[in-house]
């Protein structure tokens, strides 16, 4: 959305949930979606007291991943910190986080060809999760506490104010996304809360440098409902401006039902926090042996794996960003032998269409099998989409299914020749009508083959016979 005579300057923070077998500093499950309430919970991610946090190997490592693929620099110490804040989901009433030594700074991401500065990307625990019954902006009747989440590891990708406008905030967290999911730190399935997008929003005259007053926008679970929260957000305070009025610095949420963001607390600043190290926790050494190790088994990122796309397989740029983020099963159905645009095709229109309501895809061998039928003309695309389908919610073989139902198509030159003559016959009217310059009478006549064929006739080659009878 634009703004006319206003320049939107977005800086966005977003949280990662990092994909690891236990908690942050304890030994809980960190696999608590879809349990009761309460279930993944001890003694340390509670804040009793007498207990003592342990850092979690594997969730530095996914930090230190995340940062070695944004290209920032990291520390060779880094230290954590309590951030201290009371609310009803988190325990302690201190997070600890970390503030003036971060495990990384000084970034960079790729969106659209276009350079987008990483300040920071550094690790915490997450809060638990607060649900409130009732309206967010009339006030909740009652709220429930469910500690599960409480103490997940918890990455922090903060960047530049550099975004410009809410598609390119939008592009910006599908772009993080894909790279989280490409170097395995995380699902970041912003539906389920693994990955929350927070965009920093201000608006200044065009032509100006000097940064307006920013709000921060909170409750976002969806990359629509970001572009949309943004753009509410920026002529809300255009409005407030342009009538003589100010922008408050403070967090706003998004009310998905209403389409509005609603004013939910002032915006703290770092002293309000009261950082100080985390007494219990040593400082953290990054070894130059460990991240080497780390960056060595670092996959193809995005970015590289679209170039690749581009100049080796000539994919558009439009399609090898659509495939990046399935680019691994891409990338298979290629090696089993099937045409690199023929897959992306398939995969745009009928496979990722249907992921969020089936989300795995189909066997590789099956499909691959499946587009080789139709590259060779043996199976039609209308058939082959309904085959697919079918074997993908059944589990079945799309290839024994041709067999099965007969869809395999006739190539043979003397049948096709029979049912051309056939569709001549049936259809009298319809010759003479091509005959006479009606080039629409040649969908009759090629329907007529179809039926006649019980749709199995090579419907390329037989058109080419029709016409050559027709001329002749």
């Amino acid at each position: 959305m634009s703004a006319p005579g206003w320049e939107v300057v977005i800086g966005m923070e977003v949280h990662v949930q990092l994909r690891t077998r236990t908690k942050m500093f304890c030994r809980c499950s960190a696999d608590y979606l879809g349990d009761p309430p309460n279930t993944h919970v001890c003694e340390v991610c509670l804040g009793m007291p007498g207990v003592l946090p342990v850092i979690n190997r594997a969730a530095v490592e996914q930090c230190l991943k995340a940062a070695l693929a944004l290209e920032c620099e990291v520390a060779e110490w880094t230290k954590f910190d309590r951030k201290n804040y009371f609310y009803p989901d988190l325990p302690k009433g201190y997070q600890i986080s970390q503030y003036d030594l971060p495990m990384s700074r000084a970034g960079r991401l790729e969106v659209d060809g276009r350079e987008i500065r990483i300040t920071r990307v550094h690790l915490e625990e997450d809060t638990g999760k607060s649900v409130h019954a009732g309206d967010s902006l009339a006030g909740a009747e009652r709220s429930y506490v469910d500690l599960n989440r409480a103490g997940i590891p918890l990455m922090e990708v903060v960047s530049e104010p550099d975004l410009r406008s809410s598609e390119e905030a939008r592009a910006y967290a599908m772009a993080l996304r894909s790279l989280m999911r490409a170097i395995g730190a995380s699902n970041a399935d912003m539906e389920k809360g693994q990955l929350r997008a927070e965009a920093n929003v201000s608006v200044r005259p065009a032509g100006t440098d000097e940064l307006g007053v920013k709000t921060e926008l909170k409750n976002i679970n969806s990359f629509r409902a970001l572009k949309l929260a943004i753009d509410h957000e920026v002529a809300r305070q255009v409005g407030v401006i342009e009538g003589g009025g100010a922008v408050l610095q403070e967090t706003r949420g998004w009310d998905e039902a209403r389409g509005v963001t609603y004013s939910q607390r002032s915006k703290e600043y770092a002293q309000d926090y009261r950082y100080f190290p985390e007494p219990d926790l040593p400082p953290l050494e990054i070894s130059r042996e460990w991240l080497d190790s780390l960056r060595a088994g670092l996959p193809e990122l995005p970015a590289a794996r679209r170039a690749r796309y581009v100049s080796e397989l000539g994919l558009s740029e439009y399609d090898a960003g659509l495939l990046v983020s399935m680019g691994d099963y891409f990338d298979a159905v290629v090696s089993a032998g099937v045409a690199p645009k023929t897959a992306a095709n398939w995969l745009i229109g009928e496979i990722a269409p249907r992921l969020d309501e089936r989300p795995e895809p189909p066997a590789v061998e099956g499909l691959a099998g499946l587009l080789q039928l139709v590259e060779s003309g043996r199976v039609n695309r209308d058939q082959a989409r309904s085959v697919l389908r079918d074997a993908w919610e059944s589990g079945a073989d799309p290839v024994a299914l041709v067999a099965e139902r007969g869809l395999e198509q006739v190539t043979d030159e003397a049948a096709l020749e029979g049912w051309v003559a056939a569709a001549l016959e049936a259809q009298p009217q319809a010759a003479a009508d091509f005959r006479a310059g009606k080039q629409q009478a040649l969908g009759a006549l090629m329907n007529e083959i179809r039926r006649l064929s019980n749709n199995s006739a090579d419907m390329k080659r037989a058109s080419e016979l029709l016409r050559a009878r027709l001329l002749d």
